[in-house]
């Protein structure tokens, strides 16, 4: 493994576009760590504990750096060595994940939350207070990651370079990739291992040397950002700060720049990596605020908080999230509604980046429209709400938001406005009314042995991916750019690549905006009757794989009535795909042990016009397991 400290704000807005969804090509090379860093003794902080101050803290004597890597490289046991070199923690051989305090994050191996923890440590004779962020890797929780650099000076990026402990280790091999991809001079990097602790402490130092202190005002006025939160029932929210300018303390009167109200602190501290109060917070330090913030809608992440009748101007806050996937989420059963609505508010403090709008079905009743910034958030926010909650709910297929031109200026008059967004495809506009759809597009990298290239383009082109690069980093590693159509790789995209490349190929993938396409909304009907929870939008060339795909899962789900059940995929009025479900049958001939031909004719007949009767009167009704079985499976292309 090995890292780079980068320098200052520059290197941190190079690598937040790195972090938030540009390709993990290769990094920096890596270096042994200058001889020039001062010598530094570990400085444990447990003398901290019975009473911080941090007042001993100058701003120069400050550093606020996150950690940033690709899925897997190991950011979070980077974190636990530093924690342990600072002494924060105590070094045993349980210390896997440490901050990684999520159930679904220890169950997955993945951090999917961005965790803070001040570090204190002792460098030639002067006391630094250390602020570790450790960020998530995967693309879906980039929005966890720009949040993290906004209270940051600096950054580490970790890279995988098959662990230099290992035999099979190439660092020379990866030194070239990086410095071809990234142009980083070699002695600015260094060649670690976090798992077994090796060079560790030279990241420390290097953390001091090369990252600046923060450029921040202790004598002016308050003025506190909040950059993340998490809720506590008998708490309240407890809001993530940190600060440019002032002081904070308990009892202080601030004020929300957001919603103007007044709150009293009861409690400021750092987390240490639990939370450890303090007297007071400076600024330039990052820690933790409780102020009696009850209701959800009160802490809004990116808002600024400042010391009552002491207004200033409030802080730039944080771009709104963009959601990428959208699901349809209700209860098994209604009775549950209100409990599943406030656990969801609940979570969506959490996690910001999560959008919510109420929704109806006749099959399942009242839910919400939840949209995601990808697949894996959408499964994440499930399991936490399954853990965290206890909450047991149905989630839709998953879609992305596409776009309508409208035609006439009546349509754009009703709409107030003429490009209209459709995030539920059952409200997808007929032919009639629209210039053209567009659906969303992502730019797409991928980096694999070349031996697997011919597949992989096979599976991007089988996809409507447009190739628009490709470049060999060296002579056994490829980096394929295709634009891809988000509908495409929303769902099993990247499960195929990993199968093809025999988990050796990494794909990321950021937003590229709209394009025209040949979109249909395509209907199944249950003897002729709409099931408005599986209306789905696809492309025109694939719509009659998809319908005929799903009306087998249909099928194989639905049980048998009385009488028989046509399913049918339609776009408009034309019949794309049919499956029948067999109706049961009962034996009216059991009791004729001969006779005349005609009598059993007649019963024959009589039950044929039955059956025929009772398939116009009667309703079919998709039980919620049913559409849970169709739904969850619903991944083929």
């Amino acid at each position: 493994m090995w890292t780079l400290v980068g320098r200052g704000w520059g290197c941190a807005r190079t690598l937040a576009r790195w972090a938030t969804g540009a390709a993990l090509g290769p990094a920096p090379t890596f270096g042994a760590a200058p001889e020039s860093w001062p010598t530094c003794r570990v400085y444990s902080s447990a003398e901290f504990k019975e009473k911080l101050d941090m007042s001993r803290f100058p701003v120069e004597n400050i550093r606020n750096f996150s950690i940033v890597a690709h899925v897997d490289h190991g950011k979070s046991t980077l974190a636990d060595r530093l924690l342990e070199l600072t002494g924060t923690i105590d070094k045993t051989k349980n210390n896997k994940q440490v901050l990684d305090k999520l159930q679904v994050e220890r169950e997955r191996g993945i951090t999917v939350k961005a965790q803070t923890a001040s570090l204190f440590y002792n460098c030639e004779g002067k006391q630094y207070l250390l602020n570790l962020i450790d960020t998530p890797g995967h693309v879906d929780f980039s929005y966890e990651v720009s949040r993290s650099l906004s209270a940051c000076q600096g950054v580490l990026l970790v890279v995988d370079a098959n662990e230099i402990d290992l035999k099979n280790a190439d660092p020379e091999r990866v030194e070239n990739q990086i410095e071809k991809v990234f142009d980083i001079p070699s002695d600015e990097c260094i060649k670690i291992s976090a798992k077994l602790g090796t060079n560790v402490e030279s990241v420390l130092q290097a953390v001091i040397e090369r990252i600046p202190p923060p450029k921040v005002h202790r004598k002016n006025p308050l003025r506190a950002l909040v950059f993340d939160s998490t809720f506590d029932q008998y708490r309240g929210v407890i809001a993530n700060v940190a600060l440019f300018d002032g002081v904070v303390s308990k009892g202080d009167k601030i004020v929300s720049a957001h919603t103007q109200k007044t709150y009293e602190v009861n409690e400021v501290g750092v987390l240490n990596p639990n939370e450890q109060p303090t007297h007071k917070l400076y600024a330039g330090q990052v820690g933790y605020l409780i102020a009696g913030m009850k209701n959800v809608i009160e802490a809004q992440i990116g808002d600024t908080l400042y010391l009552h009748k002491q207004p200033v101007e409030p802080l730039p806050g944080f771009k709104s999230a963009k959601p990428m996937v959208f699901a349809g989420m209700y209860p098994v059963d209604q009775s549950e509604y209100n409990n599943l609505k406030s656990a969801i508010e609940k979570l969506t403090l959490n996690d910001s980046s999560v959008t919510v709008h109420r929704d109806s079905s006749l099959a399942l009743g009242a839910g919400w429209r939840l949209g995601f910034l990808g697949l894996l958030h959408m499964e994440v926010f499930n399991q936490r709400l399954e853990q965290e909650y206890n909450a047991s709910v149905i989630l839709t297929t998953p879609t992305v938001p596409y776009k309508a031109v409208l035609s006439s200026s009546k349509l754009i008059k009703e709409y107030r406005e003429k490009e209209i967004t459709i995030i539920n495809p059952a409200q997808f506009p007929d032919k009639s009314k629209v210039t053209e759809y567009l659906e969303p597009v992502v730019l797409g990298t991928i980096i694999t042995p070349d031996e697997y290239t011919g597949k992989i383009m096979m599976l991007c082109e089988a996809r409507r991916a447009v190739q628009k690069n490709m470049i060999f980093i060296d002579q056994n590693r490829v980096m394929l750019k295709y634009l891809f159509p988000l509908n495409e790789i929303v769902v099993d995209f990247y499960d195929s690549l990993k199968s093809l490349s025999s988990g050796y190929a990494s794909f990321d993938y950021e937003d590229a905006g709209y394009q025209t396409a040949e979109l249909v909304k395509m209907d199944i009907l249950l003897n002729g009757n709409t099931v408005e929870e599986l209306v789905t939008v696809v492309h025109k060339d694939k719509a009659h794989s998809i319908g005929k795909a799903i009306c087998e899962r249909l099928k194989d789900s639905l049980p048998r009535q009385l009488f028989e059940i046509a399913i049918q995929a339609a776009i408009g009025s034309k019949i794309i795909a049919r499956e029948t479900v067999k109706a049961y049958r009962k034996n009216v001939l059991a009791k004729c042990y001969g006779g005349d031909i005609t009598r059993k004719m007649k019963l024959l007949k009589r039950q044929a016009e039955g059956k025929k009767k009772l398939r116009k009167i009667g309703n079919v009704e998709v039980p919620k397991d049913a559409f849970i079985k169709v739904l969850k499976t619903r991944s083929s292309k």
